[in-house]
């Protein structure tokens, strides 16, 4: 039976989301009404269409009896988690003429990494970004010729842009495939406190670059679990991805396998006319429930508080901090994985993985088992992992050949319960996320990482306006003391919201030497930071009025995340009396300087997904 708070945030969202997921739902029944998309070209239309097209694949282009794949792609050559892409239109290419039909990349997008530009100008283009991707998707898809598309994205900002932009055309069935996290290199908790160390002064630079590099140090998906791998954990559980692909190794058989089974799925789906479960019907209100709870019981990436906002806002269904935090009250903690615990990615893989999460979600009453999915119905399949078919007569057959992969049940059991553990057993009762609250605004902190003795902090303000000046009054001595960080300026209207993932190391290393620390900053931190609390994604933000540009230095502030709270002990007849000093926000990343002013006049607040898209869009 389904836990009665899943049960009853599920229909308070339903309820919520009545009028605009209506129509959304209006516009997607209305595309479905119109003929098949490339009947209704003309002529010009369609040679432009097929201008570059090989002869046989003019000539199914001409007939219009085949399905037309549509490829959205992030490949670039630079960024390990997305190398992998290239092959991939080659593959769907092959796969398709197989069945006498055809594919073409439609578009590609920008994948930025986080990694590449923390700490740097760029970072300010980072939250934006995600509605470039987005755009680019919806524009790519407008040209309105394909009948099922496959989206290629990995990390922070990639997969949420696809999917919001996937939505737009919601009529038709939409795949994800993963790429997969790269071959474990050393332990995070390693590279950890060797940038810890450098933070003090105590390795060199080439040591921390030896470090470094033999953390990242092939193609695929860093390996702890921050917002790329929270995106693939995402994707499955919310019926996106092919059951139990999330995390198999770029560049194994299996990878390419399940690659290939994709291929063969939609097309088969597409031709028979009458299993191809269509996006808008995939994500619903169950789903993103679903969503929410894979999160949770994952300690997952934060940055999802604003990416799953928006991307079911996308869909029509809006959903709420507080939602988050009510489902985090009951749903079980179930993995720990870096930054949350020592393992990464590969360790979780191994213990059980997906198979074995869903499964315990399922049967605990945690997840909606009457959804759709790119596979059919409900999660059965889901609780299941993919293996290479080594017996012939367990392969699985179709049209073009024999394929290399079937499934098996997961374990009953996980194989390892430092990683990954039963709904009986779990690491902690409660999820990973909480919601603050108090006179300075609302604020989301993830708990997951933090050591309980740490949760609950009272000092004085040090107050910053970007994480530059912190680094520096850490390096002129003049933070060996109890304090709480006050890093503003840092939203989404004043610049972007970049992560503030730099600040890790110094506060870490103060926590570590026995002062009281935390943060509480309108800017975000990464889906990798942990271990020092972090109240994160103030609404409101400094530039809007939020209390926080009201916050001077030496006042006391309480974070207190056992009971949800944030506040500043100042009075509110003093708060009301101090004037805001704020100097216009201005993007520092030259010329792109243009742009970021044009979506910072138009982008939402953290807690509502920080988007440019209403939820009516």
């Amino acid at each position: 039976m389904l836990h009665p708070r899943i049960k009853e945030v599920t229909e308070r969202v339903i309820e919520r989301s009545k009028t605009t997921r209506q129509a959304y739902l209006a516009r997607i029944q209305q595309a479905k009404k119109q003929t098949r998309v490339r009947s209704g070209l003309g002529c010009g239309n369609i040679a432009h269409v097929m201008a570059a097209c090989s002869s046989s694949d003019k000539d199914r282009l001409k007939v219009d009896e085949q399905p037309n794949l549509g490829i959205i792609n992030s490949y670039n050559d630079m960024l390990s988690a997305h190398v992998p892409y290239k092959d991939y239109p080659d593959i769907i290419k092959d796969i398709a003429q197989k069945y006498d039909s055809t594919a073409q990349v439609a578009g590609c997008v920008p994948a930025m990494c986080d990694g590449v530009t923390q700490g740097r100008d760029g970072m300010e283009l980072s939250l934006f970004s995600r509605d470039v991707i987005a755009m680019s998707t919806a524009v790519a898809l407008s040209h309105d010729v394909f009948d099922g598309v496959f989206c290629l994205g990995v990390c922070d900002k990639i997969v949420p842009g696809l999917l919001i932009g996937a939505l737009s055309f919601g009529h038709l069935p939409v795949y994800f495939l993963p790429a997969g996290p790269m071959q474990s290199g050393i332990p995070n908790k390693e590279k950890a406190r060797v940038r810890q160390k450098f933070a003090q002064g105590l390795v060199s630079r080439e040591e921390l670059l030896e470090a470094e590099s033999a953390s990242y140090h092939s193609a695929g998906t860093c390996t702890f679990y921050g917002t790329a791998n929270s995106n693939q954990m995402l994707m499955e559980i919310m019926g996106l991805h092919l059951p139990g692909s999330s995390f198999i190794n770029p560049y194994t058989e299996l990878r390419d396998g399940l690659t290939g089974n994709a291929v063969e799925q939609m097309l088969e789906q597409l031709i028979d006319g009458k299993n191809a479960n269509c996006l808008a019907d995939v994500v619903s209100e169950k789903t993103v429930i679903n969503g929410l709870i894979g999160l949770l019981a994952t300690g997952g990436s934060t940055n999802h508080a604003i990416h799953l906002v928006a991307m079911a806002g996308a869909a029509g269904v809006q959903i709420t901090w507080k939602d988050m935090a009510d489902l985090s009250e009951v749903v079980p903690l179930l993995t720990r994985i870096y930054p949350n615990g020592s393992a990464d990615v590969n360790h979780f893989q191994a213990a059980g993985g997906m198979g074995f999460l869903m499964r315990e979600l399922r049967d605990g009453g945690f997840l909606h088992s009457d959804v759709k999915t790119i596979v059919g119905e409900g999660l059965d399949a889901y609780t299941q992992e993919p293996m290479l078919a080594a017996d012939p007569s367990l392969i699985m057959t179709n049209s073009t050949g024999p394929s290399k992969v079937k499934w098996v049940p997961c374990p009953e059991n996980s194989l390892d319960e430092d990683v990954l553990r039963p709904v009986s057993n779990p690491f902690s009762p409660q999820g990973g996320l909480q919601l603050l609250t108090g006179n300075i605004g609302k604020a989301v902190i993830k708990v997951s990482a933090v050591d309980e003795k740490h949760q609950t902090v009272t000092a004085p303000a040090k107050v910053f306006s970007s994480q530059a000046a912190l680094q520096q009054a850490y390096a002129d001595g003049e933070l060996n003391q109890d304090f709480i960080a006050v890093i503003k300026e840092q939203g989404p209207k004043a610049k972007g919201m970049p992560e503030l993932h730099k600040l890790t190391p110094v506060m870490a290393t103060l926590q570590d030497q026995g002062y009281k620390v935390a943060i509480v900053t309108d800017g975000r931190m990464s889906g990798a930071s942990g271990k020092v609390p972090a109240a994160i994604h103030l609404a409101p933000e400094a530039v809007e009025g939020g209390i926080i540009a009201k916050i001077h230095e030496g006042d006391l502030v309480t974070l207190n995340a056992p009971e949800g709270e944030l506040f500043v002990h100042v009075s509110d007849e003093e708060l009301l009396a101090r004037e805001l000093q704020l100097s216009e926000p201005e993007a520092t990343f030259g010329t792109g300087r243009e742009l970021f002013t044009g979506f910072r006049n138009i982008v939402s607040s953290a807690d509502l997904g920080a988007s440019a898209f209403g939820l009516d869009q």
